[in-house]
């Protein structure tokens, strides 16, 4: 729900600024969301000036452009290139000066350059109204009061409105403030115990008149249970036109787009007071007859949108003497509905079942303001007064007369809720015992009525528009977030079973992995930690003599414990590929033993390893092969979700692969991973090409624990990227580069990534082609063209000057 400052300050008068009344306001439970700026007149006619037109003439080249000379309040007039057949010398005009963004009607911005039309220079745009967002006139440009001096700034020239809006995050069960002036009533509460004392300013009725009594509507509620209230009268004489430029800032402000008088009248209503009103075409109303009641099921109607909807016998309609005309509280229909040629309305004001509206609006798929609200439960005693406040509005913005009494039709008046407070309950609930003045003070300031006072508790009249406050329970609640969560004091004694446990669990971290692994396609193993000490064979790293050797081995092949996680991965492939299993994802928790000359090490390890396809191959889906680069993306990605992003990636020294990576922090190495050589793979008598990783998962529990976690908000602005395409000697790595781009911009460079190598013909001897893709953001707002222009600059400058490269 968005909520205007400014509107909000018309109910209570505060000058604080927005971000205090917001903490407030989340204080009470009206959670903020978010607050945003909102203009009137998008980019708030920035880089707009007057321009004096000190000389106006044909343009050489095209009979329907003019060359005109502005003065802009510099020391020279500029010639601007105008299309307007209004345009003449001595005008004053808005000028959009050569930088200024403009808004199209559709919020798209676009901004105002140096260029030639028609082989004639223009330094800038004289602009019409719609242009500048002031209107919606195209016929010409805007011609400006002949007092004005060159050079002064639109925006002191034009009354533009500059608001904040609060986004708040309602519970279902606050209905009581789904507007302006319902978060106003809870506000002032709230003010109350900061100690600042304001009065709510109540909308004035008491101008309401009925001018005369010509036109008379008949309404009839066949079904009370469904429409307990219903309100309405009769306004004629009035002229259906757009609504004055305040109140189309104030619905737009919310996101509302203004329709017209009438329809931005009861909308600004529904915001206002939180009643949902209509407005009928009184002459459209058949008989001059209202019956409120349900039709036969299966009955068509054509709603408001154009869709032909087929009603169910529980829905609550708004028909006339012939027809339906609304489905009541949700949508209005096609045929009832105020347009330009509409000159006296029916003004509906009501309150409906909120279960039977929840139900209609459900069924067909509806979702508006008006539904919202009922189905949440407006307050039944507002509907005359909201009513009477629209009518007012309609003859002082819109003209015309009220020509009818109010029908109010409340046959069972909908009563107040009795309920009794116990201090005692009251004490235990909250945690600490209250002075019995502040809580009456909270009570009255929520116009909740004390009816009489004990020494053990209060009787209480809750107002009818507080449908969620029936209990005691409900009432304390109240007390308590009003009063202020963070007030109640903390006890010094504290209950609980404290049980040892460490930052970074072993275990969970392993099933979360396991989780995520399993996700990406990959199962997971679990081979013997006795393996043959032949396999030692197949690295100079591995040394035999390192090995932990059983006393009593079942057989030789099973003689010493692994100390490498390789050879049990190499032997699943193996016995996979011999029975038809080409496509291999495997992933495995476990340790190796090495006995070192200072003694036993036993270390935790994480390996992963793949051959074949990424994915079955299917009619819908060709194969692909399981590449290098597919494979470090699973290994980046299982640090990111190990929480482990700063590390420093280098080519791998294990005489394993053929080609592989590091990724370190300071002396100690993360992980390993790349493709295995042909030696490894031919010892296991295995011929496809084999992916193999192996994370030193001892180490990174040790970096986890060490992590402090930042958690950060999503960015709301958007990501840009931009290319290089590089031509680099062929001993340059990319880690290398992205270490460099990463050092040059440090704080809008979010990610380097590696799209495209290329080697061979048309490129010189020695050399090979990088396409790299870079990653920019602010987390503050939306990069512009010039930011990304001058760090790409920077980056290339960065990767000449070190390594030598060329923009292909």
């Amino acid at each position: 729900m968005k909520i205007s400052y400014n509107w909000l300050k018309q109910f209570i008068n505060i000058d604080w600024d927005a971000e205090s009344t917001g903490d407030l306001l989340t204080d009470l439970g009206l959670e903020i969301e978010g607050i945003a700026p909102f203009t009137s007149v998008p980019g708030g006619l920035e880089g707009i000036v007057v321009g004096h037109v000190v000389e106006c003439k044909q343009h050489p080249n095209a009979d329907k452009l003019k060359l005109t000379m502005v003065d802009l309040g510099d020391s020279e007039p500029v010639q601007i290139v105008c299309g307007a057949p209004n345009v003449a010398k001595g005008q004053k005009v808005p000028v959009a000066t050569v930088g200024t963004t403009l808004y199209s009607k559709e919020g798209e911005p676009w901004k105002i350059k140096k260029g030639k039309i028609r082989g004639e220079v223009s330094m800038g745009m004289i602009c019409a109204e719609d242009e500048l967002g002031l209107g919606d006139s195209h016929d010409g440009i805007m011609v400006l009061d002949d007092s004005l001096k060159p050079g002064t700034p639109a925006s002191e020239v034009f009354d533009i409105e500059n608001d904040e809006i609060f986004e708040i995050g309602l519970t279902p069960n606050r209905a009581d403030a789904m507007s302006h002036w319902g978060v106003a009533r809870d506000l002032r509460a709230g003010l109350l115990q900061k100690e600042v004392q304001r009065e709510l300013i109540t909308p004035s009725t008491s101008s309401f008149h009925v001018d005369n009594r010509t036109l008379k509507v008949d309404v009839e509620v066949e079904n009370n249970k469904l429409a307990p209230r219903y309100c309405g009268l009769t306004i004629s004489g009035i002229t259906v036109a757009p609504s004055p430029v305040w109140l189309q800032n104030r619905l737009k402000s919310i996101g509302l787009s203004p329709i017209n008088n009438i329809v931005d009248i009861t909308n600004y209503v529904l915001h206002e007071l939180g009643q949902p009103l209509h407005a009928f075409d009184a002459v459209k109303i058949a008989g001059n007859e209202i019956n409120v009641k349900t039709l036969p099921g299966g009955t068509k109607f054509v709603t408001l949108d154009g869709v032909e909807r087929e009603l169910d016998e529980e829905d609550l309609m708004i028909c006339d003497r012939d027809k339906p005309m609304c489905i009541a509280g949700v949508f209005g229909g096609i045929h009832s509905g105020v347009t330009e040629s509409t000159t006296s309305i029916f003004l509906e004001s009501a309150y409906f079942n909120p279960i039977s509206i929840r139900r209609s609006a459900k069924r067909h798929g509806l979702n508006t303001d008006a539904s919202f609200r009922f189905e949440r439960g407006v307050d039944p005693n507002a509907c005359e007064y909201a009513l009477m406040r629209a009518a007012i509005m309609i003859t002082e913005i819109v003209g015309g007369e009220i020509t009818s009494d109010i029908v109010d039709i409340y046959p069972k008046k909908i009563e107040d809720h009795q309920v009794v407070l116990n201090f005692d309950n009251a004490n235990r609930l909250i945690g600490e015992e209250l002075p019995r003045e502040t809580i009456k003070e909270i009570l009255t300031s929520l116009e909740i009525k004390v009816n009489n006072v004990t020494e053990s508790g209060l009787g209480m009249t809750i107002p009818a528009y507080r449908n969620d406050v029936t209990r005691e329970a409900d009432v304390i609640e109240e007390i308590l977030r009003v009063y202020g969560y963070n007030r109640i004091a903390f006890s010094e004694k504290l209950n609980a079973s404290i049980s040892e446990t460490k930052k970074v669990e072993d275990h969970l971290l392993q099933q979360q992995i396991s989780g995520q692994l399993t996700a990406l396609g990959f199962n997971e193993m679990l081979a013997n930690s006795l393996t043959s000490p032949a396999f030692c064979e197949v690295s100079d790293q591995i040394k035999e003599v390192h090995n932990v050797e059983i006393l009593n081995p079942l057989s030789q092949e099973l003689s010493v414990l692994r100390p490498s996680m390789l050879f049990g991965a190499m032997e699943a492939l193996s016995y996979n590929s011999n029975r038809k299993m080409k496509d291999v994802k495997l992933f495995e928790f476990g340790c190796t033993y090495h006995n070192y000359p200072d003694g036993r090490e036993e270390r935790k390890h994480l390996s992963m390893v793949v051959s074949g396809e990424r994915h079955e191959e299917s009619w819908t889906t060709p194969g692909k092969k399981s590449d290098f680069f597919y494979f470090k993306g699973v290994v980046e990605a299982v640090m990111e979700r190990l929480g482990i992003t700063a590390y420093t990636e280098k080519s791998s020294k294990a005489d394993i692969f053929i080609e592989g990576l590091t990724f370190s922090r300071g002396k100690q190495d993360l992980v390993n991973f790349g493709i295995i050589n042909k030696k490894v793979r031919k010892h296991f008598d295995f011929d496809a090409e084999v992916l193999y990783a192996d994370f030193n998962w001892g180490v990174l529990l040790e970096q986890i624990s060490a992590e402090n976690f930042v958690f950060q908000a999503i960015p709301k602005y958007p990501s840009v990227k931009r290319d290089f395409a590089l031509l680099l000697d062929d001993s340059v790595a990319f880690g290398e580069l992205k270490a460099a781009a990463l050092q040059t911009e440090k704080k809008l460079l979010k990610e380097v990534s590696l799209f495209d190598v290329y080697t061979g013909k048309n490129l010189p001897k020695g050399k090979k082609s990088y396409a790299l893709s870079f990653t920019l953001q602010d987390d503050r707002k939306t990069l512009n063209d010039k930011q990304i222009d001058k760090i790409m600059a920077k980056l290339q400058q960065r990767f000449e000057k070190d390594f030598g490269a060329q923009l292909r």
